[in-house]
């Protein structure tokens, strides 16, 4: 019986093809071709050619077949070692991706790590990564506050079940510039009150930001209530604390990505993990728990695998500011009261400090407060501002480079004392400050005087501005040390520099010793700004037009400015409530001359 032969495949036709055509050529070559014609018939180089002819020569026709290209060694490759640790790491933490592994194995082993490419290549090899097409999603435009609290993003979100079944929800807050997490509370209810409570815990703990960003939920806002807006509980907060509340688009969740992608890794990694919890307690044990390693231990790519705590400061993180007792010299006697009056209540806030970036233009903007030209070669260098109520301070490197007169109040810098600032140093410009005893301290000295129709009041040829909301009012002005305080009655109306000395401050008319403590600030609140309705009906107030009526032309109206509405008054009848859209700073108060005409 004649042995069967097995048909041959395409990969043996192939190679047996190959070989007889190398052969042939080689054959012409040795018979007397010339190189170069044999090398342009078959559509190889000369160099080709002669390769065929030495490895025939060495080797017969099995040296004609196809050799491997694979490298003899290759030192650059990733030891076995290192090849199974990078699975082990996928295989117990599923969602970490290259980047996440090759960090942390650079904090175990160091410069010996493999790189982020080469940890994605051995997990391809492996078959630990998931193929899928190439999904090009909307391009987004990415933005961040520059420093932390500045704003904070809240949103509530849902899917912390109990054993019972029932379903809570949680409200979240986080740090814009640092992803710190700075609320995460379970609520028993999702009512406007368990909101605003746990808003306020996160005040008490952190501080106050300047802004909130929230989406339009009825727990955050009034603004869209029917049939008429009311301002809603957190906005009343917000107004109390100085914060400015924000709102997004309504359909638009990009406008707050970061809470919204906090929720996600929330879902993700603890409570789809955990199932259902015993009760509101355990849930929210699990919770911070949770969220202290999220905000500790937990890298962040968006933040150049930093944790969100090493980029995050607030109140709750700066230190004590020294005592008085403990800054003064040995010789320094605090326990003996002054022999000429009784003691002086300094409520003076110490001066702050704060990082900024000067800007292209060279203008360095003091959170709405006060504009300082630093100038354009300044352009990308990070500064250092020191704040006071008499100056403010630009430092580079420890360096002062300008010093300009200060625009902000007492309840500015108290303001911007809770907002993340740390404590200033002591007058970076001038020598360092003298101490002295309660006995030895100049008593503080106080007159009166009225001031005009614009606001101002002259002391010594001197000009103070205290605003035209203090027209016509009697003033006492109080001179303490290097600032002047105005009050009228028990409240503390402006804080202003001091550009006389004691000896000039003795010799004015009218100076008597101070007998009575400085009053406290007054309460933050709405402002309240008046304006005579002109024939087309429509008024002007911080640059936003607001349509009163033309029936009302001629009457003076007071508009009450609040966070997010003017009220248009005529006495005690509201005639119009209006949105604001407006963001700019209310600079007249009163009607002018020219509508009183």
């Amino acid at each position: 019986m004649p042995k069967q032969e097995l048909p041959e495949s395409d990969s043996d036709f192939a190679t047996r093809v190959t070989v007889e055509t190398r052969l042939r050529a080689v054959t012409e070559v040795n018979d007397g071709a010339p190189v170069g014609e044999v090398a342009e018939r078959f559509g190889v180089s000369r160099q080709t050619i002669t390769a065929w002819r030495k490895r025939y020569e060495a080797g017969g026709l099995d040296a004609l077949v196809d050799q491997s290209r694979r490298p003899h060694s290759s030192p650059g490759r990733i030891a076995p070692d290192a090849e199974a640790l990078i699975c082990e790491v996928r295989r117990h933490h599923r969602r970490w991706g290259a980047r996440r592994i090759a960090y942390e194995m650079t904090r175990e082993i160091g410069n010996q790590a493999p790189s982020r490419s080469t940890t994605h290549r051995v997990l391809v090899r492996n078959g630990l990564v998931n193929s899928q097409e190439q999904q090009h999603k909307r391009v987004y435009k990415r933005w961040a506050r520059e420093t932390p609290m500045h704003l904070w993003q809240l949103d509530i979100v849902g899917g912390v079940f109990l054993v019972s079944g029932r379903e809570h929800k949680v409200l979240t807050a986080i740090d814009d510039h640092s992803r710190f997490v700075v609320a995460a509370t379970v609520l028993l209810l999702p009512s406007g009150p368990a909101v605003c409570d746990a808003f306020l815990a996160a005040i008490a703990r952190w501080g106050a930001p300047f802004e909130v960003l929230t989406d339009n939920g009825k727990q955050f806002t009034g603004k869209f209530t029917r049939p008429l807006p009311v301002e809603a509980l957190f906005e009343r907060i917000c107004r109390e604390h100085g914060i400015t509340a924000r709102l997004t688009k309504r359909r638009s969740p990009t406008t707050t990505g970061k809470i919204e992608r906090f929720h996600r890794t929330l879902r993700r990694e603890l409570l789809d993990e955990t199932g259902a919890f015993e009760s509101i307690k355990a849930a929210q044990a699990a919770i911070d728990e949770w969220v202290h390693a999220y905000n500790t231990v937990r890298p962040h790519q968006s933040l150049d695998m930093a944790t969100p705590a090493s980029l995050f400061r607030s109140q709750a993180t700066q230190p004590d500011p020294p005592s008085a007792a403990a800054s003064a010299g040995p010789d320094e006697d605090f326990s003996s009261p002054p022999l000429t009056a009784p003691p002086a209540v300094n409520t003076a806030p110490l001066p702050i400090e704060m990082d900024a970036r000067v800007p292209p233009s060279g203008v360095v903007v003091i959170a709405g407060l006060q504009q300082i030209w630093v100038g354009k070669n300044y352009a990308g260098l990070t500064v250092t501002l020191w704040i006071h109520l008499t100056c403010i301070h630009i430092l580079l490197a420890e360096d002062v480079i300008k010093t300009v007169p200060s625009r902000v109040t007492t309840a500015d810098l108290q303001r911007l004392s809770l907002r993340g600032v740390r404590i200033g140093r002591s007058d970076p410009a001038g020598t360092a400050p003298i101490v002295v005893g309660a006995s030895r301290r100049p008593t503080p000295i106080e007159l009166e005087r009225t001031a005009n129709r614009d606001g101002i009041v002259v002391v010594r040829g001197q000009e103070l501005a205290l605003g035209t909301a203090t027209a016509g009012t009697r003033v006492t002005l109080r001179f303490d040390a290097g600032l002047i305080h105005a009050t009228a009655g028990n409240m503390l109306l402006k804080t202003l520099s001091n550009p006389f000395s004691w000896d000039e401050i003795r010799l004015i008319r009218g100076a008597r010793p101070a007998t009575s403590a400085l009053p406290a600030p007054p309460p933050a609140g709405p402002q309240s700004v008046q304006r005579r309705v002109p024939k087309d009906g429509v008024v002007m107030v911080a640059g936003q037009r607001l349509r009163v009526g033309r029936t009302h032309a001629g009457t003076i109206v007071t508009v009450v400015v609040e966070d997010h509405h003017f009220r248009v008054l005529d006495g005690i009848a509201e005639l119009s409530l209006h949105g604001r859209t407006s963001t700019k700073p209310i600079r007249n108060f009163n009607a002018t001359r020219h509508q009183q005409r």
